[in-house]
């Protein structure tokens, strides 16, 4: 009997899709549970409970939540070599330029997990444990800023992700450049403030509710509908 699942390059991309899906989930899920429950219950409980959570609570969250994402990235990765390599997919098919948007907002979001969110988590959470006097509030602000970020860039990044096979359009990569690059600006301007911005400031309130940033990552996945329709269509 062939094992399909290992000795095909079929078998062997949906293997690596499947440990994708599973992490994805773990991954985006932790970071909702993050912004839309643990962040507002954080905002009305008391300061004991608050500190109890941060000591014992938030780093097996944080744990799951940073795995999550690179093992997402990892295989994200291997899934398109794969796709490129063995399966010999066009690298200007309509999949790979659709998935690669996908991949852009996905490796933005996990360079801000192990970059910016974690490391200065870690100095929340040592505060919080009595291990450091340093006063975490910029450490608390800059992660805020950049998980509202991630939950932004996770609404278009789902909506390639699902577009990139199953989304009909009558593809053409003639003006594939200048949609790539509208996308990279796109992100660039969102990321240079989540490195940047106070979560007070003026360019943070599009993101800083849970409505604010579920509603600004849905238009902002509407605009790369529209980019793509207008830029990838013959």
């Amino acid at each position: 009997m062939e094992l399909t699942l290992f000795t095909t390059t079929n078998g062997l991309y949906y293997l690596v899709k499947y440990i994708h899906f599973l992490s994805g989930v773990t991954w985006i899920g932790m970071l909702y549970y993050f912004n839309f429950v643990q962040g507002p219950f954080f905002n009305e409980t008391d300061a004991d409970t608050k500190k109890n959570a941060t000591q014992k609570l938030v780093p097996r969250a944080l744990w799951w939540f940073r795995w999550g994402a690179m093992f997402t990235f990892l295989s994200g990765i291997v899934m398109i070599a794969i796709a490129l390599g063995a399966q010999g997919i066009p690298h200007n098919s309509q999949w790979v330029v659709v998935i690669l948007v996908g991949a852009l907002f996905g490796t933005v979001m996990w360079a801000n997990v192990w970059f910016v969110i974690w490391p200065n988590q870690k100095v929340v959470i040592a505060k919080a444990k009595g291990e450091t006097t340093v006063d975490p509030a910029p450490n608390a602000n800059r992660a805020f800023v950049a998980s509202r970020t991630n939950t932004l860039f996770s609404i278009p990044m789902l909506f390639a992700m699902g577009a990139a096979r199953n989304l009909p359009l009558n593809y053409s990569p003639e003006k594939l450049r200048v949609f790539l690059g509208i996308i990279v600006l796109l992100i660039v301007i969102f990321e240079v403030n989540a490195l940047r911005a106070d979560q007070n400031g003026p360019t943070v309130k599009p993101i800083k509710t849970v409505k604010a940033v579920i509603t600004s990552g849905v238009i902002f996945a509407l605009v790369t509908y529209v980019l793509m329709e207008v830029l990838l269509t013959a």
